[in-house]
């Protein structure tokens, strides 16, 4: 069953569920731990991936499930043959949660032959839910219960330009590249903001490009990479035309540029297909 015909409701309910479980430690008084890579982990990332690897096996039977609290009992012997699985980030940006300010998402990925097919992105502090498929489109519900197409904009050629970046982690080398940028745009504009909703900025044509010069792992871009596709934009390695493969055995991303829709750029469909993505 392709990405297109399979039901995508259960894993919205499933991010809705982890994220109550992030807001119930996000109340009270948490302990932060660090991990072996010395990032952080409270109880918040543990109990969201115990409500979505448990929720994800029952609905979609049969489709393997990789989270970021789990990928170490998750060698690449033993998934570098999975043609689809869950990828899963149980609390994008930690950082973001431990200063409480709001900007931290579950993200929820489904990757086909090493292409984002399907995500999920749900910030529960502000209850926007994102989420999109190929051939689906993409979709923003907030407070308000109802839920809306959204479209990328257009990346303009020059004037002004809208920039997202990270709140926590902005390197020398973004913020060279932004600096450059200034030589083609006579004005640019610069939201700082964290995890995945980044790319759901562009995704929703709030921003136009978001460049991460820096490292980031897979589960923090596939869910949004997914959702931004659908809604026109791309996410490309930099300095290519390639999107971003996943299932990669160290699990690293490289630098990117997620960007709105360039002129000329037929559907996201057709795009991802010339380059080899979900064919």
């Amino acid at each position: 069953m392709s990405s297109s015909r399979m039901r995508i409701e259960p894993a919205l309910s499933i991010a809705r569920q982890a994220g109550a479980a992030v807001m119930r430690v996000y109340s009270r008084g948490f302990r932060v731990r660090r991990k072996a890579d010395d990032s952080p982990l409270t109880e918040a990332d543990t109990a969201s991936h115990r409500v979505i690897s448990s929720r994800l096996r029952s609905e979609y039977p049969g489709i393997p499930v990789l989270s970021e609290e789990s990928a170490e009992v998750a060698p690449y012997e033993s998934r570098r043959d999975w043609d689809r699985y869950w990828l899963v980030d149980p609390l994008d940006g930690t950082k973001e949660f431990i200063k409480r300010n709001g900007q931290f998402t579950v993200n929820i990925a489904l990757v086909e032959a090493g292409c984002p097919a399907a995500g999920v992105v749900y910030a529960p502090a502000r209850d926007w839910m994102y989420w999109g498929a190929a051939e689906a489109g993409a979709y923003k519900a907030s407070g308000n219960g109802r839920s809306e197409a959204i479209r990328s904009g257009q990346l303009p050629e020059s004037g002004r330009l809208r920039v997202v970046g990270s709140s926590s982690h902005l390197s020398p080398e973004t913020r060279a590249y932004v600096k450059a940028l200034r030589t083609r745009y006579s004005e640019i504009s610069f939201l700082a903001m964290g995890s995945s909703l980044k790319i759901c900025l562009v995704a929703e044509g709030a921003a136009d490009l978001y460049p991460r010069l820096a490292p980031t792992m897979e589960w923090d871009t596939a869910a949004a990479h997914a959702i931004l596709n659908a809604a026109g934009g791309r996410l490309l390695a930099y300095g290519t035309d390639e999107e971003l493969r996943y299932n990669k055995e160290d699990l690293r991303n490289g630098w990117f540029i997620a960007e709105a829709a360039r002129d000329g750029m037929t559907s996201p469909v057709d795009k991802a297909l010339r380059r080899g993505c979900n064919s």
